[in-house]
C-alpha cells in the first residue's frame, strides 16, 4: 500500500473532514421535526435539493434587480443544489450549539438566527459563497417577497408566517434595494419557492449519500 504524501491526497483528507463536519449534523439532528411542519429537517432539506435538480434554476442576464425580468432556466448547478440542501443547516448547527430557539404560543419554531449561524458555519469550513449564500438568502428572500409581492404573505404556511415575526418581518424599502443588488438574486428567489414546496411528507427522498458524493466532487473541483 503506497503512502499518501502528495498535495492531492492532503486535499482529499481536508475535503473529507469538511464533508464529515457537515453530514454528521444530518446524522445526529436531521431526524428531528422541521419546525411546525409534517416532515423532518433532513426530509425538508433533501426535498429542496431534489426540487433544485428537477426544476432547474434561473440564469441571470445582467445583474441585481435586472435578473428578475431577464432570466432563462437551465439545469441547476451543483452549487445551487448544494445551497438548497444546506440552506437550513443552521438549525442543525444550532441544535449542536444549544442555541436559543424561536417560539410562538409555546410552539418551537427552530433556532433563532439559523440563517446567519448556517452561513457562518459553511464559510468557516471553506464552503464557497456560491453555496453558503442560500443560508441567509432564503430568509432574506422571504422578507423581500412579503414586502414586494402582494399576496405572498397569504401563501406562506402558518409556521413560516410565525417565523417571519422572529426574522424581522417584511423588508423595508432600503433593505429591499440592497437585496436587489445581490448577484445571485434570481437563484435565491427560486430557492425560496423550493423552500415553501419542500414540506411534503409523502415524498420519497433521495439518499443523503448521493449528495455527500456530489459535495465531495464539488469541493475537489472548486478547491483553491
Amino acid at each position: 500500500m503506497s503512502r499518501c504524501s502528495s498535495n492531492s491526497c492532503v486535499m482529499d483528507v481536508a475535503v473529507d473532514e469538511t464533508i464529515q463536519a457537515i453530514f454528521s449534523l444530518f446524522e445526529r439532528y436531521g431526524s428531528s421535526d422541521y419546525q411546525g411542519e409534517h416532515v423532518t429537517q433532513t426530509e425538508h432539506m433533501v426535498q429542496c435539493a431534489m426540487l433544485a435538480e428537477q426544476e432547474g434554476g434561473p440564469v441571470p442576464v445582467g445583474g441585481g434587480a435586472a435578473q428578475l425580468n431577464h432570466t432563462h432556466t437551465e439545469r441547476s448547478s451543483p452549487a445551487v443544489v448544494l445551497g438548497a440542501l444546506f440552506h437550513d443547516i443552521g438549525h442543525l448547527v444550532g441544535r449542536q450549539q444549544e442555541a436559543r430557539r424561536m417560539e410562538t404560543d409555546g410552539v418551537n419554531l427552530g433556532v433563532t438566527g439559523h440563517e446567519i449561524i448556517g452561513q457562518e458555519f459553511l464559510e468557516n469550513l471553506g464552503i464557497p459563497r456560491s453555496v453558503s449564500v442560500f443560508s441567509k438568502g432564503h430568509v432574506d428572500a422571504k422578507r423581500y417577497l412579503v414586502y414586494k409581492e402582494k399576496g405572498y404573505y397569504d401563501r406562506l404556511s402558518d409556521a413560516s408566517k410565525k417565523t417571519l415575526v422572529h426574522q424581522g418581518g417584511p423588508m423595508t424599502a432600503q433593505e429591499a434595494e440592497l437585496f436587489e443588488a445581490e448577484p445571485q438574486l434570481a437563484a435565491i428567489l427560486k430557492m425560496r419557492q423550493w423552500d415553501e414546496q419542500a414540506k411534503d411528507p409523502t415524498v420519497q427522498i433521495e439518499p443523503l449519500q448521493r449528495y455527500r458524493e456530489m459535495c465531495r466532487q464539488f469541493l475537489l473541483t472548486n478547491a483553491a
